[in-house]
């Protein structure tokens, strides 16, 4: 079970992008994130029937999962699991709140 999962909102801590809130688009290999609007990266593309013209276009590229924090009630937090009902959830280490 990961501490981070998509459609959570999360605060970069670390990076060119360090301060940015934005919503989880994506986790790769349990590792990384794509994070809407951060992390902006310029590709290069070749023409495709996606994409007839081809050219520049700007991209979210994956985040370390280590470099984000989980946003609670406007503020970062860490995320731990706890059993409650015989279920494990998640919740927020700086309230003891249930995430979900």
């Amino acid at each position: 079970m990961l501490k981070i999962k998509k459609g959570d909102t999360v605060r970069l801590i670390t990076g060119k992008d360090k301060g940015k809130d934005g919503k989880v688009l994506k986790v790769v290999d349990g590792k990384r994130v794509i994070i809407e609007g951060c992390n902006q990266v310029t590709k290069h593309t070749k023409p495709s029937q996606d994409n007839p013209k081809g050219g520049i276009i700007q991209k979210e590229a994956p985040v370390d999962i280590s470099n984000v924090m989980y946003i609670y009630k406007g503020k970062p937090t860490r995320v731990g699991f706890k059993f409650v009902d015989g279920k494990k959830v998640r919740f927020a280490k700086s309230t003891g709140d249930v995430i979900d």
